[in-house]
């Protein structure tokens, strides 16, 4: 586990006085799909207390699993910073994309590439955050909600 602090290329994302105060650590789970019925994500935010914020998404694009893996990280990130969040620990069953995060793979492609500086930008914006790769047995909620979202 690496704690990322990635300042965005075109920003700088100082906490205000207010965010100095104390946070808890939430929790953030979070899947792509694609298959026959679409392309779909499913987000999980654990609060600090153990209350469960869940949010299923139907994308109308076409993506590649990795893509759609990008869209529900960079979907779940940012239902968080609209929730105030500061410290966060995703998590996600993607292991390409949790390495091209945390700086262990290389983004190959444009698109990648666009992916991976928006998670950046967005992962720059916490105070403290970390992403994890975990299996997919330690993800099936965020599965399950991923495939409904075509529903």
């Amino acid at each position: 586990m690496v704690a990322l602090h990635l300042p965005c290329p075109e920003g700088n994302f100082n906490p205000s006085p207010e965010e100095e105060l104390p946070h808890s650590w939430w929790i953030l789970y979070v899947n792509g799909v694609v298959n026959n019925e679409g392309t779909d994500a499913g987000i999980i935010l654990v609060s600090p207390e153990g209350h469960h914020l869940m949010s299923a998404i139907h994308f109308h694009l076409h993506a590649t699993n990795n893509d759609v893996e990008y869209e529900a990280l960079i979907n779940g990130l940012k239902i968080a910073l609209d929730l105030g969040i500061m410290n966060l620990i995703a998590k996600s069953d993607s292991e390409l994309v949790a390495k091209q995060v945390n700086q262990g793979f290389q983004a190959r492609g444009s698109r990648t590439k666009l992916y991976l500086r928006c998670a950046y930008c967005l992962l720059g914006k916490f105070k403290k955050v970390r992403l994890q790769c975990v299996p997919q047995v330690k993800n099936s909620n965020a599965d399950s909600l991923a495939k409904m979202g075509s529903q």
